[in-house]
């Protein structure tokens, strides 16, 4: 199909809009006293003051968006979108020990959450035991603590883990919590094709923005590989990895950079896993993306669009992905946590709605939405239950879902769909010419990009040229709102005591030859360069703990010390 508009048309389209721009608009200019000249996305983009088909010039319309469904999936992956099925509402959950996990998980479910999401708290996610020095005064904190399968089986105890999927926020230790799913599941009787869910596993962005790594970069991309290669042939309703822009976005990246950065860390992922052996066809329908929903609302909405775009590309003209799945995109959203201000905390509700829609009009397949109380420590059940009614009023009574893309045709979403498309398409370019992201995030690239980033945004906050409603603008010193936020209260103390305890009762029960002869087992496989995820899976049979298994890997393959960037 030729250009929406022909050339002729363009150029008459054009010429009115420097007239009206030469005649019209310093009329009205006059009239605004103070106003800014200036308008640019989060990203530094410069938006114009009206777009037209002469900002698209020669458009093809297929080969920029075509159909939902068909490739490039620029308008979405499924050709029904949420006609058919509304996204998976998947809140995410976990604070304290097992028990209360499995209270606030059973809360979400009754109030209608269709998809569980565990956080874990920061000693979980580093591998060490509550007993361990590092893990003092964090247990339960951020997260749930989960150091053995009996913690696991108490999470899960009344769930039935063949009805629901679980998406797990773990990343070093990504296959110890996997096979702590795995073998409470086939203790409830659930067969390995019915167990349904995500593991993160994304250790790339661990060295670019989250930093809980433990193995240095070439053994964690390994051990991230072999869960994949594992999950691929074993579980076929799991995603073994969720390719994560959300914390590379909350370090400070912008959304270019968001994007580019996750897409080249999973062009990485893709090769090291055609390196193994595998075809393309065989794993990538399982790759999955996880992207973050800020605040700028037509940026956040064209980058969803033009990430569909750019990996359906990439996988069908770089890696030759035959199938349609192969290529598509499907992706998590999480509303912005760094949005969310401590100043007037009940605006949050607003800045997250407006962030969930962003992410529904993107063409999302699951979303959590932040609670307000966020700023303060983890969402109490009144909290949690308003972020998910903020998703249920979107699709049940706003009727944005009722059509597919209908931002698609927007002269300015479509121009600005292209121009994120190409600005990321630069960054992916220069990392290519480093060697791929592995090499990149050696040399600190993205690191200092971001960084760059996150101080030019304080500093445009700090100087007034980028507003918050009640931190720079607006702003009012009654704090009444802050004292009235009702914040979730547990005894943390008591919870670390617990878990401590349980650690202890698990060490006492267990079989000792079979715990000594699954860790060996492991270490030596560990050795040989051999795929890991059988033998931790046999680990954690034995009840060994996540600190002991962490403990055997890290043997092997060493404890990662970041080099100083400045």
């Amino acid at each position: 199909m030729p250009s929406l508009f022909n050339k002729e048309e363009v150029e008459r389209i054009r010429s009115e809009v420097e007239r009206w721009e030469r005649e019209v608009v310093p009329q009205w200019l006059k009239k605004i006293p103070e106003r800014m000249e200036e308008f640019t996305t989060l990203s530094g983009i410069p938006v114009k003051r009206v777009y037209t088909p002469a900002d698209l010039g020669d458009y093809d319309y297929w080969e920029k968006l075509g159909l939902p469904g068909l490739y490039p999936f620029t308008r979405g992956i499924h050709a029904t979108m949420y006609r058919a099925r509304i996204w998976t509402m998947r809140m995410f959950s976990g604070y304290g020990g097992p028990e209360e996990t499995n209270e606030r998980l059973k809360f979400l479910i009754r109030h209608g959450e269709t998809g569980l999401s565990l956080a874990f708290d920061y000693p979980t996610l580093i591998g060490v035991d509550p007993d361990d020095p590092l893990a003092e005064g964090e247990v339960g904190i951020v997260g749930v603590s989960v150091p053995t399968l009996l913690d696991m089986e108490i999470i899960f105890d009344g769930i039935n883990m063949g009805e629901v999927t679980t998406n797990m926020t773990i990343n070093p230790p990504a296959p110890v919590l996997l096979s702590f799913y795995v073998a409470t599941a086939e203790k409830q009787g659930v067969p390995y094709n019915r167990i349904g869910g995500t593991t993160q596993n994304d250790p790339l962005k661990e060295f670019i923005a989250q930093k809980s790594y433990v193995f240095p970069p070439e053994p964690a991309v390994k051990v991230a590989m072999d869960l994949i290669e594992w999950s691929v042939r074993n579980l076929p309703k799991w995603n073994p990895i969720s390719i994560s822009g959300y914390h590379i976005r909350e370090a400070g990246a912008t959304a270019v950079q968001e994007l580019a950065f996750t897409i080249a860390d999973g062009i990485e992922y893709v090769r090291q896993l055609i390196a193994r052996g595998l075809d393309v066809d065989e794993f990538a329908p399982r790759l999955s993306f996880f992207w973050d929903s800020h605040i700028n609302f037509f940026e956040e909405i064209a980058k969803f669009r033009a990430a569909r775009r750019m990996w359906a590309k990439i996988m069908k003209e770089w890696f030759g992905a035959k199938k349609r799945r192969s290529m598509w995109m499907r992706f998590h959203t999480q509303t912005a946590g760094v949005s969310l201000t401590a100043q007037e905390p009940f605006n949050n509700i607003v800045r997250t709605a407006i962030e969930a829609l962003a992410a529904v009009l993107g063409g999302t397949q699951s979303l959590h939405t932040n609670s307000f109380d966020e700023p303060f420590r983890v969402p109490s059940a009144f909290a949690a239950k308003i972020a998910l009614r903020t998703q249920q009023i979107i699709a049940y009574e706003t009727g944005v879902a009722d059509t597919v893309d209908p931002c698609a045709g927007s002269y300015f979403v479509e121009w600005l769909t292209d121009e994120i498309e190409e600005r990321a398409w630069r960054y992916i370019d220069r990392i290519e010419r480093m060697g791929g992201m592995l090499e990149a995030v050696k040399k600190g690239f993205p690191q200092r990009e971001i960084t760059e980033a996150s101080y030019t945004f304080q500093r445009e906050v700090d100087e007034s040229k980028r507003f918050i409603v009640g931190v720079n603008i607006f702003r009012s010193e009654d704090i009444d709102e802050v004292r009235n936020v009702p914040l979730l209260e547990f005894d943390q103390e008591e919870i670390e005591r617990r878990q401590k305890e349980r650690v202890k009762k698990v060490r006492s029960m267990r079989n000792k030859q079979r715990w000594e002869r699954a860790l060996d087992n492991l270490r030596k496989a560990a050795e040989r360069g051999e795929n890991i995820m059988p033998y931790v899976l046999e680990a954690a049979k034995a009840y060994a703990t996540l600190g002991e298994i962490m403990g055997a890997l890290k043997e092997v393959y060493g404890v990662y010390v970041e080099p100083p960037i400045y």
